[in-house]
């Protein structure tokens, strides 16, 4: 096989959208898992009137070759112990920390990368320090469902993981997204697509037949549960945090996030998106964002529309 360097364009990826921009990095996370050693890096390119991700590494030839490498990947860790512990994330603080613990001596026993798995999700979940007025644990902000209408957060992770084939990923990745598969028990919520309000819809959404035949992205879906690890919680003061968000209620939370064009590996990434310098767009800190690569900052509000939570169609705001 002939080492290669060159760029491979994700065309169905759109940096402006939330769902896409999350998938981005489920790709690249899990690209870098299944190639360890061979360079795997990101940029964003403009291309077919969007940023764009643009893989490269030592080993990627094509779609194919991409296509491949992710899905068996996701196949390795189709069993993710941080998917089955519970349905959503409203649990106590004592339930959390039971199973994050386990997950955590898991983790320090091997120094196989595969044994991080769970924690690192469970990083990004929640944090048995900071409960809310119903003394639960304080989650993620990307947490959009909680049980209300049969629509669970970690379970539908679950139904995403068993269902995904390799073609949803290929089409997610290289095709327009024509929002062809099934919607029920298969969205996580994070596409402004799916924003259908009650009232302006012909019938009543849980019982729509077209449910069952079209509506999102499954693919789209199932690369970005991988990319959730890279949006990971800590507390400040009260309040949990989640990587490139700011805000509380559900009024003010809004998720920010960079595109950049120089190739960059995973762990710069992960560090590229934890710089809190983002969540405030000021004149002074425009040039560094220059010199930083960044060539866009999009922005798109969490809203809450009775029990379920969306993000909104997002902006540039550099």
């Amino acid at each position: 096989m002939t080492n290669r360097t060159d760029d491979l364009i994700l065309a169905g990826l759109d940096g402006s959208n939330p769902l896409a921009f999350l998938a981005a990095l489920g790709t690249l996370r899990t690209l870098s898992l299944a190639w360890p050693g061979q360079r795997v890096k990101m940029r964003w390119v403009q291309h077919a009137g969007a940023w764009r991700p643009a893989v490269r590494s030592e080993v990627l030839e094509s779609e194919d070759s991409l296509t491949l490498a992710i899905d068996q990947q996701l196949q390795r860790v189709m069993v993710n112990p941080a998917l089955q512990f519970a349905d959503n994330l409203n649990v106590s603080a004592e339930v959390f920390r039971s199973f994050a613990t386990g997950l955590m001596e898991q983790a320090h026993a091997s120094p196989d990368a595969a044994e991080r798995l769970g924690a690192d999700f469970a990083s990004a979940f929640a944090c048995d320090a900071l409960v809310n007025e119903q003394l639960k644990v304080q989650d993620t902000a990307l947490r959009t469902m909680s049980g209300a209408g049969h629509q669970h957060f970690i379970a539908s992770m679950r139904f995403i993981v068993e269902n995904t084939h390799a073609e949803h990923i290929r089409k997610a990745l290289f095709r327009p997204w024509r929002y062809d598969d099934p919607i029920a028990k298969q969205s996580l919520r994070w596409d402004p697509f799916e924003d259908n309000r009650y009232a302006l819809q012909w019938r009543d959404p849980s019982g729509d037949p077209a449910r069952n035949q079209r509506g999102t992205m499954l693919g789209a879906n199932r690369l970005a549960i991988e990319g959730i690890p890279l949006l990971t919680c800590a507390p400040e003061g009260k309040s949990l945090r989640t990587v490139g968000f700011k805000g509380r209620g559900r009024l003010d939370t809004y998720w920010t996030w960079p595109v950049w064009d120089a190739p960059i590996s995973l762990d710069v990434c992960r560090s590229l998106l934890a710089s809190a310098s983002f969540q405030d767009v000021v004149p002074d800190a425009l040039s560094a964002f220059t010199s930083m690569g960044i060539r866009c900052l999009f922005r798109s509000q969490r809203i809450t529309t009775g029990k379920f939570r969306n993000f909104t169609p997002a902006v540039a705001v550099f």
